[in-house]
């Protein structure tokens, strides 16, 4: 009788084998000629089949012909990196079709051994997210035009009128026409604000390198309201240019560092700017089964007092502020901005640690 072929079993370190095991989200190891030989108990319950079973069986076994997961597994043993893809539908024999972010990591200790690590939660609700933010900008593009035109109009009628009294005026009425004055420039100014979400021109883009980009907002800041905040860079020097506009980038970036100076503590404030090129990190389009590839990354880090809980699922939505005097509507144009470049934006926040991820596209490079 002819010998049945024999796979090498992966086992994990026990004291990494505890910490795996008692991860809510399913790991499973696959060896070089495709065989399951590992899964947490986290994949037990994603795939609703025993980890003595999944060892019994091929990942082509789990995933079907043409599933992104396998191709995802083909590119890792191909390039030797890690590749995430998010917003993954991924349909298994018993647990149907679900949603899903998926990461797969060669393990470099052991050679032709792939670790794939599934999400259901936290990148792909970020995107639902990103979604709602983009809706909500609409909203406010609608109100913005109406506010134009029903608004301001008056306003000009109503600013015309307390100056003409304000000629004849006693010193105190003089006061109350100036107060009626000032009134009015304040509602004019934040529909002002509000008009830039109703401009609906496509973005001009072309290459753009984000480190000029950070450097010169850096110097914007610590010449006026960053002057007593540390700065801190951590820059891959080898990004690639980004595809976009720079002066919206700018505004996009003077937006998120004047945050993390308002949170950043008075005595020792510190600001961490980050560039990093995540390979493989695609994102799906809402609506289509186009991914768009999604790899330079730049960070905001401060180390305030973090957003308040209740916030951040509203974070990017207009109106929603934590400052006494704030309008709400940094974070929307910022969200507006970066969704007009095809990028997103994500915050993560907890006590002195909050940090902003902007991930955006690169310019193409030209055919030779």
């Amino acid at each position: 009788m002819a010998n049945a072929k024999v796979t090498k079993l992966y086992h994990p370190h026990p004291d990494a084998l505890a910490v795996i095991s008692a991860l809510s989200d399913p790991i499973i190891v696959v060896a070089a000629n495709g065989d399951i030989t590992y899964a947490n108990p986290a994949a037990e319950q994603f795939f609703d089949t025993s980890a003595l079973l999944l060892g019994r069986q091929r990942l082509d076994d789990l995933a079907p012909f043409g599933s992104p997961l396998l191709a995802l597994v083909d590119q890792v043993r191909e390039n030797g990196y890690g590749v995430s893809e998010y917003g993954v539908e991924l349909g298994t024999p018993k647990a149907g079709l679900r949603a899903v972010d998926i990461q797969v990591s060669p393990i470099s200790e052991s050679p032709g051994f792939i670790v794939i690590h599934l999400d259901e939660r936290s990148v792909a609700a970020k995107i639902d997210r990103q979604l709602t933010h983009r809706g909500a900008a609409r909203s406010v593009t609608g109100m913005a035009m109406i506010l134009a035109h029903e608004v301001k109009n008056p306003l000009s009628g109503i600013r015309g009128a307390a100056q003409l009294l304000e000629q004849n005026a006693s010193q105190a009425d003089r006061e109350l026409t100036r107060l009626i004055c000032d009134e009015a420039d304040r509602i004019c100014a934040l529909v002002d604000r509000m008009e830039v979400f109703s401009d609906k021109r496509p973005v001009p883009r072309g290459p753009v390198n984000i480190h000029q980009v950070l450097e010169h907002v850096r110097k914007v800041a610590q010449a006026g309201f960053a002057k007593q905040i540390r700065f801190a860079e951590n820059y891959d020097p080898s990004l690639p240019p980004v595809l976009g506009d720079r002066d919206q980038l700018i505004q996009v970036f003077l937006n998120l560092i004047k945050n993390a100076a308002e949170a950043a503590p008075a005595q020792g404030g510190e600001i961490v700017l980050t560039t990093a090129y995540r390979h493989g990190v695609r994102l799906a389009v809402g609506g289509s089964a186009h991914r768009v590839h999604l790899p330079l990354e730049v960070s905001v880090q401060d180390n305030g007092s973090g957003v308040p809980e209740d916030l951040m699922p509203h974070l990017f939505d207009p109106f929603v502020t934590t400052k006494p005097n704030g309008t709400g509507l940094g974070l929307a144009l910022v969200a507006k901005i970066i969704g007009d470049h095809g990028g997103v934006i994500e915050c993560e926040s907890k006590e002195r640690r909050t940090v902003f991820h902007v991930r955006l596209p690169v310019q193409a490079a030209k055919p030779v």
